[in-house]
């Protein structure tokens, strides 16, 4: 898929949510069943030769694309959530945004040692 296409689909919100933040919106990705599906595609096409044990999805956006993913590659999906959130014993992490900091968790025992995995988000910067 071209990046091209996918850049045209992204709606720039500026001053969201806070002033100074550019937020890069992707509903009008989501809004498209056939622009979602090339986006699985292309990413299935660029991960399908590879070892892949897991796809890990970040809260909330990360989890749009990511479970999809997941079941595209018939791997398992492992969600990383807003600290909290998480029934069981998890693992706790500390990170800076933008705008803060913030904390995720996944649970301690939702990767196994050794396995090959993909951290998926709607952004990763």
């Amino acid at each position: 898929m071209k990046t091209s296409l996918l850049a045209e689909h992204i709606r720039e919100v500026k001053d969201f949510p806070k002033e100074g933040i550019s937020f890069k919106d992707i509903t009008p990705i989501l809004s498209s069943p056939e622009l979602s599906a090339k986006v699985i595609d292309s990413f299935v096409e660029c991960l399908n030769n590879k070892e892949i044990d897991a796809i890990v999805g970040v809260e909330s956006r990360g989890f749009l694309f990511g479970m999809l993913l997941a079941n595209a590659l018939k791997v398992p999906f492992i969600p990383v959530r807003k600290a909290g959130k998480l029934p069981a014993d998890t693992i706790v992490e500390e990170y800076a945004l933008e705008y803060g900091t913030a904390k995720v968790e996944i649970h301690t025992d939702a990767i196994q040692e050794g396995w090959n995995i993909v951290v998926h988000d709607d952004l990763l910067a």
